[in-house]
């Protein structure tokens, strides 16, 4: 079992950065792959990038690629999500997701078996 907490969201200018944070419990965490996924109201999940148990193979759709790079430390039990060069429509509540079952990694959200409570990002025009 792990229990993750999103951090380092906030209110930005397009053209800004962040880096997300995911905080992980759990001695086996880093059996774990990580996923993000953000949401709007309305809308469902949308898949931003995974990243497999070891941090050796990662995922990402071609919309955020050379915009969005997740990372991972196991020996903190934290991954990152940076963003550059935000745009408005990037806008959205984002989550990690942990799984077990999918290692590698997924771009889907029910292949995900333990979320956190989400990050809300705003980017202004």
């Amino acid at each position: 079992q792990v229990q993750l907490i999103e951090s380092g969201g906030g209110l930005v200018q397009a053209g800004d950065s962040l880096r997300l944070s995911c905080a992980a419990s759990g001695r086996t965490f880093s059996s774990y792959a990580v996923g993000w996924f953000r949401q709007v109201p309305g809308k469902e999940r949308e898949f931003v990038a995974a990243i497999s148990w070891s941090g050796g193979s990662t995922i990402y759709p071609d919309s955020m690629k050379g915009r969005f790079t997740i990372s991972r430390i196991n020996a903190k039990n934290t991954v990152y999500l940076q963003m550059n060069s935000l745009k408005p429509e990037d806008t959205a509540v984002y989550y990690c997701a942990a799984s077990l079952s999918y290692y590698m990694g997924s771009r889907y959200p029910n292949e995900y078996e333990y979320w956190g409570q989400g990050t809300q990002v705003t980017v202004s025009s």
